[in-house]
This record gives C-alpha cells, structure tokens and sequence, in this order.
C-alpha cells in the first residue's frame, strides 16, 4: 500500500473518531512534550485501526536521529507478557504443566520446592528480588545472566517473602525464572523460541531479544534510552551514571524484561490476542483472568497482565514498563476494543504517562471544571468522619484549603466542583467526595472512585 493510501486512511479513521477529539489528545501530547515531559512513540487504535499515531523527539541524543514509528524501544516489564505466552503456549503443546514445581526444572532451587510455575505466573511465589539480592553481593565487573540468579538463590538460599499462593508481590525473579524453564524445556535461548512461536507467526518483524551490553550488535533505528543527571543538567546514557549502572551488569538477564519492539508491532500482537491464532480460547481466558489467592481474594494478575474490572472504561488488561532510560505502556480495552500503547526512552524525575486524560479523551469524557468557594463555604467540611469499620478519616482545612489526610500524615487536596461536591488531587484513578447537609449542619461524605466501582459512606462526628 502506497504511503499517501495510508495517510488518507488514516485521515478517514480520525474524522470517524472526531477530529476534535484528535486534536485534543495532539494538545495534551505536544504540552508535554513541549515541556520535556514526553519524547517517545505514541499509538491509539480503535478495533484494531490507528486513529492517532505520532513520534515525539529523538531516538539518538548523540546523532540527533529522530525518533519514527518503527523505532524499536526496550519494553522492560511489558516484555512479561511474552514471557508468559511462551509458558502457556508450552503447556498447550504438553510440555509442562502450571502446577508443576519450579524445581522439576531448576533442580538447583531445592529450597523453593512449594513453589510452581503457576505462582510464578501471577506473583504468588513469595521470592524475594533478585535485584535487590544481587546489588549487595555480585560482582560487578561481569554481567549477570539467568543462570547467576539462579547460583545466587542456590547459595544464599534467602528465605520466601511468604507461604506460596498466601499474598501477591510483584516478582522480576519469578519472571526470570520462567525465562530459564522455557530455556529448560524447549531446548532453544529465550529469545529464539519467542521469535519461533510469537514474533515470526505474528509478522512482528521489528520485535527482539536484545541485550546491549552483553550481546552488542549494530541496531537500525533504535530508541536509546536516555536518563537526566540532575549533576549534570542533561540528558545521558544511564551506563554512564553510577546509580543506573545497573543496566550494565544485569543485561544478561531475560524474561522480565529484554525484549524490544515498535508501537506497530505491538499493535499486531494486540489484535492476535483477539484470536486463537497462537493459542485456544480457553488458555486466553486464563491469561486474562485475575487469579485468586489462598484466601480466595483476587489479585487483579493474570499472566503477565494486570486484570481491571473498570467502572468507567468496562474491562481492562495492561501493564506497564520501566527501566533506566525507558517508559513504556500498553492498555487493552477489552470490552470496547480501544488500544493505548506508549513508549518513552527519555526519563527524568516528572516523567509520567498521562493515561488517565487519554482514556477521557478516548472516551469523550469532558474533564472535571472546578469552581472557586468562599472560606465559610469550605471550613465547615473538616472534622473526623468514621466509617462502618470504625477508621477514622481526617479532612483539614489549611489556608484556604481542604484536605483529606492520610495515616502517614500526607496531605491531598479536595478540589470543589460544586457548592458541595470535590475531587481529591493528585491521585488516580479519580475519588470523589460528596458532602450530606441536613439542617445546615454537615453529617456525612460519600466516597465514590467510579473506575474501581467503590461507593463508601463516612458519618461526621
């Protein structure tokens, strides 16, 4: 297809969409861009069509190379997703089992023998971080691969965080040693059997295994990524910070992050996911279904994605990414097929993904307008308010302000978007709160956080 075919299509999906609304999300994207918030690759797809797609910046600080929609980036922990399609497409050829113990595969962890693959799929295994482990007692000369995590558990064998399937803790060692499982019994590197059974079915011509530091090669149109020194007042590879070294001696590992790819390529393995093309139906189901702990409590994790149950944006699966010099983020609206992918290879300390303004643009969701109140009309919602458990919340008034305090004594301000009704700042997904007046008198709050269906009821004392 000739490039101006594709940009009058393109043209024809954003007037369906609303040019308005494209505009909107350009605006949003652009201010931050503008200020050096944002330099990266943005996708937006509606049912599988790009509705807003739009490079920020540059991929090469040295070169001044730009960045362009096939830019490749490394996705750190959206690379988990992956990791874990390789297991479940593993266990669909027969070759495992969930419930299999890790030690079946990596005999040399007899101390974790409680734990399975399962656990290590939705961070129900109780592992400690390997990072953490490893910062105090590898030699940072050399550069870290699987098989070192798994010698430094084997030796220092540091006690589980807690009992197998009890919590949920997010693990990189459980994702890491799924990588070294599917090495185990597939025969094949990480990499290899993840371009055999994902990358190269899918057509993902532009998706890969890569590690910079330890397997050097010469890249094409690469998004290197880039942390700013506060010390030196610009923007520098993190190899050359010594607090972000650790992208250097830990670039052997795989499968909690290491794999590379493009927004385009991300949207082709978002629109397989809508299919049986790399597994059943039923194994998808479990790869989106929130898994339950010991206590029968969900845990919001399936596979190597967090489940969300949205009461504003219908259901859910995402999973963000981040490492030094990188941002990244996918969003898969199941329920109404919008995809949000967004990946970033400049970082500094302000730098966030504004996914909740684009989900409201996506959605035509007007933003909140405050409006301005009097002293009088603001003190008289501060006091102690209980719940049905007997928690106490305190809402102060500082200033000319009101404030929702926290146990910790952080302090958030409450916003008014009417006479009676305000939104806590700084703080997503959104939280409301609605004050009761009887008699001129205030008596009670409702809570509500609409994107996580809670509706809480707190009496004034």
């Amino acid at each position: 297809m000739k490039p101006t075919i594709l940009i009058i299509l393109l043209f024809i999906r954003q007037i369906a969409f609303g040019q308005d609304n494209i505009h909107k999300m350009d605006s949003l994207l652009s201010s931050f861009y503008s200020n050096g918030n944002l330099n990266g690759n943005v996708l937006i797809a509606e049912k599988g069509k790009v509705i807003y797609k739009k490079s920020f910046g540059l991929a090469n600080e040295t070169t001044k190379e730009t960045l362009n929609e096939n830019s490749v980036f490394e996705l750190a922990s959206v690379s988990k997703q992956f990791t874990a399609m390789a297991i479940v497409i593993l266990k669909e050829k027969g070759q495992l089992n969930y419930e299999d113990k890790i030690t079946k595969y990596i005999p040399e962890l007899a101390d974790y023998h409680d734990i399975t693959i399962r656990n290590l799929l939705n961070h129900t295994g109780g592992l400690p971080d390997y990072m953490e482990i490893m910062d105090s007692t590898f030699d940072k000369n050399t550069i870290a691969t699987n098989k070192d995590i798994i010698s430094t558990f084997a030796k220092l064998k540091p006690p589980v965080l807690f009992e197998p399937n009890t919590k949920w803790e997010y693990s990189n060692t459980g994702y890491a040693l799924l990588a070294s499982i599917i090495e185990k019994v597939s025969g094949m590197s990480y990499g290899d059997y993840l371009h055999k059974v994902i990358f190269k079915p899918l057509e993902m011509t532009n998706t890969f295994v890569y590690r910079r530091r330890y397997e050097p090669k010469k890249m094409v149109n690469y998004a290197y990524g880039y942390v700013y020194s506060d010390s030196l007042k610009k923007y520098v590879l993190p190899d050359d910070l010594a607090e972000t070294k650790i992208v250097v001696w830990l670039d052997g590992i795989v499968g909690d992050g290491t794999v590379n790819s493009t927004a385009i390529d991300l949207l082709k393995w978002d629109r397989a996911l809508y299919t049986d093309k790399l597994i059943s139906k039923e194994s998808k189901n479990e790869i989106f279904t929130s898994a339950e702990i010991s206590d029968k409590s969900k845990t919001n994790y399936g596979f190597g994605w967090f489940i969300e149950d949205n009461g504003v944006y219908g259901n859910i699966v995402n999973h963000t990414g981040g490492w030094p010099g990188y941002m990244t983020f996918i969003d898969r609206h199941i329920q109404n097929d919008y995809t949000i992918i967004v990946l970033l290879n400049f970082v500094n300390n302000d730098t966030y993904i504004p996914i909740a303004d684009l989900r409201r643009i996506l959605y035509k969701i007007e933003p909140v307008k405050f409006i301005e109140l009097k002293k009088e009309e603001i003190e008289k919602f501060a006091g102690d308010y209980i719940n049905s458990k007997g928690k106490v919340v305190k809402l102060i008034f500082e200033d000319g302000t009101l404030y929702r305090t926290t146990d910790g004594g952080e302090k958030f301000e409450l916003k008014a978007i009417s006479a009676t009704k305000f939104q806590m700042m700084k703080y997503s997904p959104d939280i409301f709160y609605e004050f009761i007046i009887t008699d001129n008198k205030v008596v009670k709050y409702i809570m509500t956080q609409p994107e996580l269906k809670i509706i809480r009821e707190l009496i004034k004392q």
